[in-house]
């Protein structure tokens, strides 16, 4: 059971995520109240297990927007199908990036199988994007008959809910979940939940359109239709009568066939509204069972925590499964040594020339001194012949030594020497690149240091959700290859763990 989160705390917490770098050295140690993360270890999600698991017959990615939330959805979907599972991965990401990611030219409300998924252990992978109006048309055509259908099909009121309302989208991601459950074709269903302003929509529309759909309002819009002919008319206005300037109001900024559609609507639907409030309990008891998994996704991002630590304490509030924590984009280092500081202290050296032997005492000078021949690089013997002589006076004391040494000859041809690159310029060029470098790593460092730090806020908080980090992949998502590494390091928690790579 996740432990209560303080919001206003965690902001408190996390809010050096976002401070601007000022440039200041950043020792990179997490403050004396939060665990390093050598010490802070929150326990590795096992995804081959879950995903292996017969009885786990539904996972659903859920979380805010722009986290990953449809990649990891798919990535899972293509290591179940890999693994011997028959998948359909669920998403309501209308983005043509996954369909093509997936070799399909267009996703649509029916399930389509993708192909180049290995069948070698017998799975296979299908995929299909929600379409909320569609979803309702079938529901309306499934439970109507084929003349009431055509009816409400027509109704203007009827297509403004079917594409617009509150809460529609979440209520059909449901729907359709519930019918691909029910028609036990799958073994494992991969839900990509819709991206909601609050993380509360998705457990709640669902419920809050079937409790309209059933509720007082349509009860009383129905009773015309029920009581029948000009006497039930006049039952109903006079039920209404409180509501006539209302209705007159309504009429004026919207039409006034407003009522009447809505009169025709309701009939229309009379038999069918008891059915909505009854399938969406249905769907949120299956939420509940022990078949389902919730996989909150998130990034290392104080807005993206916060939200996930909603999910995490709403779902444990209404005891529904949660697997774990996958936490997308996460940044890393191979050269994780050497820290910000050290990075910085470099390139200041290298752009103030502080290095003592960056100019002469690394540079070759052909006739520097030299206490005698140097052997070829073919490593032939060594020419005996020394170069020409010349004097060089050292100043000791109060006495002049005048001596003379032998320089190493410039084989080089007349024409090489003057094509050569002046050797101070470049070796300055070299120390301006490679202080940019350092500075790119040193924020690079500044960056994992403040996403650990999130992370370790995080699970403090929450030390009993059990964490999966998959790291920032150099570019974007465009294939199966791509999906099969995120789903490899989605599965590979415990050799990360092992060599302390975050």
């Amino acid at each position: 059971m996740a432990t209560p989160l303080d919001a206003e705390a965690l902001d408190a917490d996390v809010s050096d995520a976002d401070t601007p770098d000022t440039g200041a050295p950043d020792t990179d140690a997490p403050s004396a109240d939060v665990p390093s993360s050598d010490v802070l270890d929150a326990e590795a999600l096992e995804i081959d297990p879950l995903l292996d698991d017969p009885t786990t017959r539904i996972v659903v990615c859920c979380g805010s927007g722009g986290v990953g939330k449809t990649t990891t959805a798919a990535a899972l979907g293509v290591r179940a199908a890999e693994r011997g599972r028959r998948t359909v991965v669920l998403t309501i990401d209308p983005a043509r990036r996954l369909a093509q990611s997936m070799g399909l030219s267009e996703l649509d409300n029916t399930p389509r199988e993708v192909p180049g998924i290995d069948k070698a252990a017998g799975g296979e992978l299908h995929a299909m994007m929600l379409d909320m109006k569609r979803t309702f048309d079938e529901i309306v055509e499934t439970h109507a008959d084929p003349d009431r259908a055509k009816a409400i099909l027509e109704n203007p009121f009827y297509q403004s809910l079917s594409t617009g309302f509150a809460g529609t989208q979440e209520y059909m991601a449901m729907e359709k979940l519930g019918q691909l459950r029910a028609g036990d074709e799958w073994d494992l269903i991969v839900v990509d939940t819709p991206p909601s302003r609050s993380a509360l929509d998705f457990l709640d529309a669902p419920k809050r359109l079937g409790s309209f759909l059933d509720g007082k309002f349509i009860k009383l819009m129905m009773a015309p239709a029920r009581v029948g002919g000009r006497a039930g008319m006049k039952v109903v206005n006079l039920g209404m009568a409180g509501l006539s300037l209302f209705t007159g109001a309504l009429n004026k900024l919207l039409g006034a066939g407003l009522l009447r559609d809505v009169q025709t609507f309701v009939a229309a639907m009379d038999t069918m509204f008891g059915g909505f409030r009854t399938r969406a309990d249905a769907t949120y008891r299956l939420l509940q069972a022990p078949g389902t998994a919730f996989l909150v996704v998130a990034a290392p991002e104080r807005d993206a925590l916060r939200e996930a630590a909603y999910f995490v304490e709403r779902l444990a509030a209404d005891r529904m499964p949660l697997a774990g924590l996958v936490l997308n984009r996460v940044h890393d280092s191979d050269a994780a040594g050497l820290s910000a500081e050290r990075a910085v202290a470099a390139a200041e050296n290298l752009e103030e020339g502080g290095i003592v032997d960056r100019r002469r005492g690394k540079i070759l000078h052909r006739d520097a001194p030299s206490a005698g021949p140097a052997d070829p690089e073919d490593g032939s013997p060594a020419s005996e012949s020394p170069g020409p002589a010349r004097s060089v006076t050292t100043l000791g004391g109060n006495e002049t030594t005048e001596t003379t040494e032998r320089t190493i000859p410039d084989a080089r041809s007349a024409a090489d020497r003057a094509s050569a690159p002046d050797a101070t310029g470049d070796d300055e060029d070299v120390a301006v690149l490679a202080a940019g470098l350092l500075r790119l790593h040193a924020d690079r460092m500044r960056l994992l240091a403040r996403e650990r730090r999130t992370r370790d806020r995080f699970t403090a908080l929450h030390p009993d959700v059990p964490l999966a980090q998959v790291a920032a992949l150099p570019g974007d998502v465009h294939d199966l290859d791509s999906l099969r590494t995120i789903g490899g390091r989605l599965a590979d928690q415990h050799r990360r763990a092992s060599t302390g790579t975050d």
